[in-house]
């Protein structure tokens, strides 16, 4: 049963009443011609798609750029009906403007050929009602690699639907990339999934992006080992993939370019033998059988298309992770195999967020961060992440379970996105836009821009917080940074201290420990030793050139048409007398500095 039968109302846009007034005085032919130029432009603008801006690509809804301030829900929280009532409202609550919940296969098909869409209507309603968009996870022949999604029919007919096997011919609860069987049930789902879509939110948009599949990969071995893979392993690479890699040669993943031959042949002699090669050879089958459900998605109802991987992290081997996912280092063969996909995405649950999320950040991969651990340093990292690679969209995993103190900080954090929102859509792309993240181990990082030179640390390198010092972890620091002007600078983050200067400044720049008050911690014991103690073996003792000063900070809000709202100054102790702009562990802000040279 359709459970939409009260959609939301529609905006009209402007010049509709002027054009429904015209069509009173004007004969049927123009009339008609008037209504198609009309549908024409509402159809043509009312759409979900990635755009290029400067060196990136944005997310735009209806015209308007904007960026996925997400959650993803848990497995199992949109598995009946009193779930998606209760959790839909919360989510809004948190300040989330789009949700990422499981449609799956065993719930949407549980009898063969016969489809049940009331928990994906109803899941769109309650959106609607929110003021939430949803990006569906088709959740089908594989979920975290085993086919634990796919509906109990096909698990039972294994003659019908073989298995991948492993080496010693051990078959898994993997359904085989190779048997067009699955490929065939998987995609008359998934093809009845996008129409239904389609036909009930074609005009509205509350969906606005698909995943495909969740998490592909091979366990257990890096390559499936039973007699249809075997034979195909034997035979030759596919000429495609072969001049893919030839074409594309010097923007290949430096673990390919060392792999690849740079000639055809079988799969040994193109790449060598080993774990490496099977993992390219299950990624290019991986691939090709993704692109084949992309290509029925963009024909029923074209919308941004992605596909998720779990790391390759903790040193482990293709086999010990889910080999032949869409990882960073098979970024080659997925584009070669899957071009209807607009991205990989990285989900981000170990330790070193800054270098996963710069893996996916690439020039033919815009980054989009479905699965993040929802934590107490979930909200610096989408900061970061929409600061630094200009990222389309952050989403913590299982917001729905996580406590108050994990879900605050995402909160804090997608209130200043949401106010940022217009001004990061005219900066996206244009190098005006930068993001920071610190912790206990990484607490500097240098920005130069031009002739200013941003100097950005933890906020508890100033040893002025007990938790500072009192041997507990710190919790991460983070900020977009948005250039508006030469002299002008937006800050909006958590836990972070900026030090302005010119580069020829920075370049003599002294290193001294002053206190809160900015006298120094301590006084050296001869004069000499004050005046020269500081000064740099590549400097003269004579200061040269000019420095920044802070005319101002002021902590500010900003509108929905990005024009900035004065709250307060924060002059004297909160700037450290001029020397810097700083926002507090735990506080999140949007400073606006003004500078001036002198």
């Amino acid at each position: 049963m359709n459970q939409l039968s009260t959609p939301l109302p529609t905006r009209e846009g402007p010049g509709v009443g002027l054009l429904r007034v015209g069509l009173l005085r004007v004969g049927l032919p123009v009339v008609g011609l008037l209504l198609l130029f009309l549908f024409c432009v509402c159809h043509l603008s009312a759409q979900v798609t990635l755009r290029q801006q400067g060196t990136t690509k944005q997310l735009v809804i209806d015209g308007q750029p904007t960026l996925i301030l997400g959650g993803e829900l848990s497995n199992s929280a949109a598995t009946c009906t009193a779930d998606i009532d209760s959790v839909m409202p919360r989510m809004a609550r948190l300040g989330l403007n789009t949700v990422l919940v499981p449609a799956q296969w065993d719930l949407t098909e549980p009898v063969e050929g016969q489809f049940d869409f009331t928990l994906i209507d109803h899941t769109i309603l309650k959106a609607r009602e929110n003021n939430l968009r949803v990006v569906f996870l088709w959740f089908g022949a594989w979920k975290n690699s085993m086919s634990c999604y796919a509906p109990l029919w096909l698990k039972k007919d294994t003659k019908r639907f073989p298995r991948m096997m492993t080496r010693q011919g051990k078959p898994l609860e993997i359904a085989s990339v190779f048997s067009e069987n699955v490929f065939q049930a998987d995609h008359r789902a998934f093809k009845a999934l996008m129409q239904h879509i389609a036909d009930i939110d074609r005009e509205h948009h509350t969906v606005i992006m698909m995943q495909i599949e969740n998490e592909i990969g091979m366990l257990e071995d890096a390559r499936d080992y039973s007699p249809e893979a075997e034979r195909l392993f034997r035979a030759k690479v596919p000429d495609e993939l072969v001049t893919f890699l030839k074409r594309h040669q010097k923007e290949l993943h430096p673990s390919m370019r060392e792999r690849f031959s740079g000639k055809g042949g079988t799969w040994t002699e193109v790449f060598g033998t080993g774990l490496h090669t099977d993992e390219i050879f299950m990624a290019y089958h991986y691939a090709r059988y993704v692109e084949r459900l992309a290509q029925t998605a963009r024909a029923i109802y074209d919308m941004p298309l992605y596909v998720n991987a779990a790391m390759n992290s903790r040193g482990r081997q293709p086999g010990e992770y889910p080999s032949a996912g869409p990882l960073a280092h098979l970024k080659d063969v997925w584009h070669c195999g899957a071009p209807s996909v607009d991205m990989l995405a990285p989900d981000i649950y170990d330790t070193g967020f800054k270098g996963w999320a710069a893996q996916y950040a690439l020039p033919d991969n815009p980054l989009f961060i479905p699965e993040s651990r929802c934590c107490a340093n979930s909200g610096v990292r989408a900061l970061y992440a929409v600061g630094e690679h200009q990222a389309i969209g952050f989403s913590p995993f299982a917001i729905d379970q996580a406590p108050e103190d994990d879900t605050r900080p995402v909160t804090e954090a997608y209130n200043l996105l949401r106010q940022l929102m217009p001004v990061i859509a005219q900066h996206q792309g244009k190098g005006t836009m930068r993001g920071v993240l610190f912790d206990q181990e990484d607490k500097e990082t240098i920005v130069n821009d031009g002739d200013v030179v941003l100097t950005c640390r933890h906020n508890f390198t100033l040893p002025w917080d007990p938790r500072a010092t009192d041997g507990t972890t710190w919790p991460e620091g983070g900020a977009v940074i948005i250039r508006l002007a030469p002299d002008e600078y937006l800050i909006a983050g958590s836990g972070v201290v900026v030090v302005f200067q010119t580069a020829t400044e920075k370049a003599q720049s002294e290193q001294k420990s002053l206190g809160e008050d900015g006298f120094a911690n301590a006084g050296n014991s001869t004069e000499a030793s004050s005046q020269t103690s500081h000064l740099s073996p590549l400097t003269s003792h004579l200061f040269k050139g000019k420095r920044l000063g802070i005319g101002y900070v002021d902590e500010v809000a900003i509108d929905p048409q990005g024009r900035l709202q004065y709250i307060r100054r924060e002059n004297g102790d909160q700037d450290h007398q001029g020397r810097h702009a700083r926002i507090s562990v735990g506080d999140y802000k949007i400073l606006h500095v003004k500078l001036y040279e002198y």
